[in-house]
């Protein structure tokens, strides 16, 4: 099973960027496929295509899987699916550049939901990539233009909804990745197998259509197997170690990539909208890429029961990891005899100064003098003896067996006093 990764925001950036450019580079591809393809049977056949290449990959993937995984899997999957499938139909009813504006708008969505359900508290400079975002996402949609096409309110009511939807989906995932049982591929092809499922009820009410050329399956391979089944993965591994709203920031520069594409491939003209934009997606993405990963999982997450916290002293985890190697310490320094004492019944005995060899060297009895602040050897067996008798452990029983003990401790002080004189470099500054 797959623990959660130590947070690596440069990585995670570099794979939320790389989902960017994926999701990116379908968009032109889309417009050209929807013109001879269903939006509906388009979706898809690129989410199922996307999940059985995953599968195909790795078949095994889902064996063994805990139900948490399969739940989380469909749960954002449906999510996604019905988002996707609002978008599409929301198309008939929007122009082109209201729509993307409107999926945009996700970017601010998320940190509006993860204050109102998490709770979390955003850093200031997270606020301002939301901004440059958002303003960039003006730049590239609405100041290029909007062509004359009338504009129907329960379309753009849709497609806001489909945002809410993408910026809960991120949430999630967020929430998900730092789980201690996270397996992103297993909960990749789960949910884009679901999200195939889901939008392929929309299309499979007049029928599948497939591709005709080969071209076009060209195409639909692209955009199955780069933008949605590495696309998604990348997602999956990149919110592991970048937090949900910066997440969102990074992911919403795909309009910097449909440009790019729009300029080398389709030699679309360089504006004033694209310079503007870019350098507003640009200034948003350098506020969104974490400085330190622990600091903004913490303004980005609620704190965890276990973790530790400068105000409350070391975690739960440090403090049962420190009580093992205590107990492994405990046990390599445990006497151990052969043959354990015959339980005696009576009061305890107690030891006589004669239990050492010689009694002016031992040094429990020296330090037991009046005045000398340490108890006798004496009361101490006696107290040990008490308390083990009344923790039900095995312990001396008689007198015999007491008068051997002591004799034994009275050796190993004198063994430790000796170690301590010749041992060096001195402790506690004695000689």
């Amino acid at each position: 099973m797959a623990g959660v990764p130590a947070p690596r925001p440069l990585l995670g950036a570099v794979l939320l960027l790389f989902v960017s450019a994926a999701w990116g580079s379908a968009f032109p591809l889309m417009k050209d496929l929807i013109h001879r393809l269903p939006v509906e049977d388009l979706l898809a056949e690129r989410y199922l295509l996307a999940a059985l290449t995953l599968l195909l990959i790795r078949p095994r993937c889902l064996r063994g899987l805990p139900r948490e995984t399969w739940i989380n899997g469909v749960i954002l999957g449906i999510m996604f699916g019905v988002g996707q499938t609002a978008q599409a139909v929301a198309l008939h009813g929007l122009p082109s550049a209201v729509s993307g504006f409107a999926v945009g708008c996700s970017v601010v969505i998320t940190p509006i939901l993860a204050l109102l359900i998490h709770k979390a508290r955003v850093q200031t400079r997270i606020w301002y990539g939301v901004v440059f975002a958002l303003a960039g996402m003006t730049a590239f949609t609405l100041m290029r233009g909007v062509e004359e096409h009338e504009i129907s309110l329960i379309a753009l009511a849709a497609t806001l909804a489909a945002a809410a939807l993408y910026s809960g989906h991120t949430l999630m995932l967020g929430q998900i990745s730092k789980h201690r049982v996270f397996q992103p591929y297993a909960l990749t092809a789960i949910q884009l197998a679901t999200i195939g499922l889901t939008t392929g009820v929309a299309g499979a009410r007049d029928g599948i259509t497939l591709p005709s050329s080969g071209p076009d399956w060209l195409l639909l391979a692209h955009l199955s197997v780069v933008s949605c089944a590495l696309g998604f993965l990348a997602r999956s591994y990149g919110q592991a170690h970048v937090p949900a709203i910066p997440s969102a920031v990074l992911m919403s520069s795909q309009p910097v990539f449909v440009a790019l594409i729009a300029v080398i491939w389709f030699h679309e003209q360089v504006g004033w909208s694209m310079v503007v934009g870019g350098g507003l997606m640009a200034a948003a993405m350098l506020l969104a890429v974490p400085a330190r990963a622990t600091a903004d999982k913490r303004a980005d997450a609620p704190e965890r029961a276990d973790a530790p916290d400068k105000r409350r002293g070391p975690g739960r985890r440090e403090l049962l990891d420190l009580s093992r190697r205590a107990a492994r310490v405990l046990s390599d320094l445990r006497v151990k005899r052969d043959e354990s004492p015959p339980p005696c019944a009576g009061p305890t005995p107690i030891i006589a100064k004669s239990a050492c060899v010689d009694t002016a060297s031992c040094p429990w009895h020296t330090r037991s003098l009046k005045g000398g602040g340490e108890p006798s050897l004496e009361r101490l067996i006696e107290r040990a003896t008490l308390i083990v008798r009344a923790r039900s452990l095995p312990g001396p029983g008689c007198c015999r067996s007491v008068t051997l003990l002591g004799r034994c401790l009275c050796e190993l002080m004198e063994e430790s006093e000796r170690r301590r004189m010749e041992s060096s470099p001195r402790w506690f500054g004695t000689k």
